[in-house]
């Protein structure tokens, strides 16, 4: 290849990249706001985990349970314990 041929190739790469960027940002940030949220979930839950003697309290530490607390929030922590609850 000539080095003209490898210029176009990368510039072509390039903007197809650059494209694929621009029609993904919002998923892409959706996916990273969650992936944020469910980190903070699971802290949420690390931490619970080692204060649960304490205050009675007790779920698991998991990807399910932190992906709840990052889509739901407060609610899906209240949600977590009456389904554990429940199922006792």
């Amino acid at each position: 290849m000539s080095p003209l041929q490898d210029y176009g190739a990368w510039c072509l790469t390039g903007l197809v990249l650059c494209a694929a960027l621009l029609l993904l940002r919002r998923p892409a940030a959706r996916l990273i706001r969650l992936l944020l949220r469910s980190g903070a979930g699971l802290a949420v839950l690390a931490l619970l985990a080692q204060a649960g003697q304490l205050t009675g309290i007790s779920l698991g530490v998991n990807p399910v349970n932190a992906l709840v607390l990052g889509v739901l929030g407060a609610p899906g922590f209240g949600l977590l314990l009456m389904l554990r609850l429940m199922l006792r």
